[in-house]
């Protein structure tokens, strides 16, 4: 597919999150660097738990083959790479993330020596075309200005028939969007200042979130891109979502 068809999909994916004009703007940046320290703690408070449970899904969700290659993007401090390399011990894991202050602290845990640890930009990834098997995020496209061009890097490089599996935050829906909402701005900036200290970034994941798209609106951009065998399945009463699609 050329350049102009590429550039016209970007700009029909309609999904756009607060940011600069880069791909993964300096004040998201700032953010990350600032949590790193706290970041596996405040997932399991304020997901009682659940995250690891998740990023297992995620990962079984691609299910990358025997001697295969999976790239976990905006992978943190490697929760979802590190469950890949458990689960799939024949598998070329890479892990890659645009905060060294993430990847510092990934680099230190247990098993981290299976995985390929990688700085990258989501918007410019430092890979060849249909260098993966299996491609896996978490809470990647809501800290992109652009996410229906980071979903178009992540076709660039995942080779035909392989899989993408999406973690997401997602906007409460349905009769208890309003409770759901009103806990969101209350609870999760007030866990941020008790547990880690740190309102002010913890308010950004509230409003965030509260802002992005749906995982229809997702589903539809995936679409567009050409991928196939669509599907999501929301988690901890709507307010995560785990999506996953095959390129054809």
């Amino acid at each position: 597919m050329n350049a102009t068809v590429w550039r016209g999909l970007v700009q029909m994916g309609g999904l756009v999150v607060e940011g600069s004009v880069r791909g993964e703007s300096s004040d998201v940046h700032a953010i990350f660097g600032k949590i790193a320290g706290y970041y596996d703690r405040m997932n399991i408070v304020l997901t009682l738990g659940g995250h690891s449970r998740w990023c297992r899904e995620v990962v079984e969700r691609a299910a990358p083959p025997a001697g295969g290659q999976l790239l976990d993007l905006a992978t943190g401090t490697g929760a979802i790479a590190l469950a890949a390399a458990r689960g799939y011990p024949a598998v070329t894991v890479t892990g890659a993330d645009f905060s060294e202050e993430m990847l510092a602290r990934a680099r230190t845990k247990p098993g981290a020596d299976a995985v390929r640890w990688r700085h990258a930009d989501a918007m410019r990834l430092p890979f060849e075309d249909e260098s993966f098997d299996a491609i896996t995020e978490g809470y990647l496209l809501r800290n992109v200005d652009d996410p229906a061009g980071a979903l178009t890097e992540q076709w660039r490089v995942l080779r035909p028939g392989g899989r993408l599996v999406v973690l997401e935050t997602c906007p409460p829906s349905g009769p208890a969007r309003p409770v759901m909402r009103w806990g969101m701005r209350i609870i999760v900036p007030l866990l941020g200042r008790i547990v880690a200290r740190d309102r002010s970034s913890y308010t950004y994941l509230e409003s965030s979130t509260l802002a992005f798209q749906p995982p229809e609106r997702i589903a539809e951009t995936l679409s567009r891109l050409g991928f196939r065998d669509i599907g999501w399945r929301k988690r901890f009463f709507g307010t995560n979502v785990i999506l996953w699609a095959t390129k054809p």
